[in-house]
């Protein structure tokens, strides 16, 4: 049994944008430092590229859900393509501005949180139930080679020739992924439940409402969201730190720091490929419950440890376990949320997921300011056990009432 053509499409088009997200990622900043040299205002447009999940995270789901991925792809990469040929023409014009960049960067955001929860919501359309492990294994590969393998050096080496060749590049990533979304079978995209779900006549936080109450009900995505959330902070609160411990405990500079998200990266990407194996047979309870203790687990090693092959080490086995977590929860929900709410259900889940790990890295700041930089690791550890136990146990199938 294959994938299909139409899903190969779909993924193409995925991983041309997620290209375009990795060059730019390393792109905003350079432009930022190289129009400002205060560290606030470049802490400002990187963050202004993260808010829309925690602002319009919810309104994205909900827009997904009410028009259809037919509609919300196409507009959502339309959207992102205009806000690029814009900012590429005040650099051409040397009309760009910290300002102008942060809302651009602002609005590129809008527009990756409208495209990403239309297209989860596509996946259990293009391809049997059978195969949905595998499919979302290959698009969360996609997501990292685009994201952090392949769009960060053509982003910086493309910056180092043209402060405004990114963003073309960008944009022209954007744009054929556009066509390829458009190629679709009608079908494919359309197929998801009503256009306009039950509740149409409702207003837009009814709706809203709807989707983070099943969410709450449902007793093993709701608890599953909480467990995630628990492991995103507990991830965010040692690796926001990282680069200080690299610097600090282990001697070793840019480059080396760079090795070592290099080789994270090909953990995650190994992990993201091997998870439909892993998850043969649906074993969804044991494979969270692993890779949620190997996700925040591993950074104890450092505290035995404080070698630079102990870090590599940990990075690895975080990003391999993290990889398999991604794919093994995505592939639930496919399997459980309602079509109708799939949207507003993915978004509540991602909103929640991002917010933990936000306030992880505030945790892992204040913690490793108060302890020493080994505190977050021991924080990891501890939340990371704790997760992967109380999942093992509420996860655990209720026996059925007899007669």
């Amino acid at each position: 049994m294959t994938l299909g053509r139409p899903f190969r499409t779909f993924w193409t088009a995925a991983v041309l944008v997620n290209l375009g997200d990795g060059i730019r990622l390393a792109a905003f900043p350079l432009l930022a430092a190289s129009l400002s040299a205060d560290p606030f205002t470049v802490g400002a447009v990187a963050a202004a590229g993260t808010l829309p999940w925690l602002l319009t995270g919810l309104l994205a789901g909900s827009l997904a859900d009410r028009h259809g991925a037919r509609v919300l792809l196409p507009l959502a990469d339309a959207l992102r393509v205009a806000v690029l040929a814009a900012l590429v023409a005040l650099l051409a014009t040397d009309r760009a501005s910290v300002a102008a960049v942060a809302t651009a960067a602002f609005l590129l955001g809008v527009g990756e949180t409208m495209r990403d929860v239309a297209a989860e919501t596509v996946v259990p359309r293009l391809v049997p139930a059978a195969l949905l492990e595998r499919a979302n294994g290959r698009l969360s590969a996609g997501t990292v080679v685009g994201n952090e393998f392949v769009g960060p050096l053509v982003g910086g080496t493309l910056f180092a020739a043209g402060a405004a060749l990114p963003f073309v590049v960008n944009s022209a990533t954007t744009a054929v992924a556009v066509l390829l979304v458009l190629s679709l079978p009608a079908a494919a995209l359309t197929a998801l439940g009503p256009a306009v779900p039950p509740g149409e006549g409702r207003g837009a936080v009814h709706r809203l409402r709807e989707g983070v109450a099943w969410l709450a009900r449902d007793r093993s995505l709701g608890t599953l969201v909480l467990a995630v959330a628990a492991v995103a902070l507990a991830d965010s609160a040692w690796f926001s730190l990282f680069v200080v411990y690299t610097e600090q405990r282990l001697g070793l500079g840019a480059v080396g720091f760079g090795a070592l998200l290099a080789l994270g990266a090909g953990g995650g990407l190994m992990g993201a490929l091997l998870a439909d194996r892993v998850i043969g047979g649906r074993r969804h309870r044991s494979v969270v419950t692993w890779s949620a203790l190997g996700a925040a687990a591993p950074p104890c090693l450092l505290l035995l440890v404080a070698e630079p092959w102990a870090a590599g080490v940990v990075v690895v086995a975080s990003s391999g376990a993290f990889g398999v977590l991604n794919v093994a929860t995505a592939s639930l929900r496919h399997r459980l949320v309602p079509d109708p709410l799939r949207g507003r259900v993915t978004a509540a889940w991602r909103t929640a997921v991002y917010g933990a790990g936000a306030v992880g890295a505030l945790v892992g700041g204040a913690l490793a300011s108060g302890a020493g930089l080994e505190a977050p690791f021991v924080l990891s550890a501890v939340l990371g056990t704790a997760v992967a136990v109380a999942w093992w146990l509420v996860s655990a199938p209720r026996p059925r009432p007899a007669g």
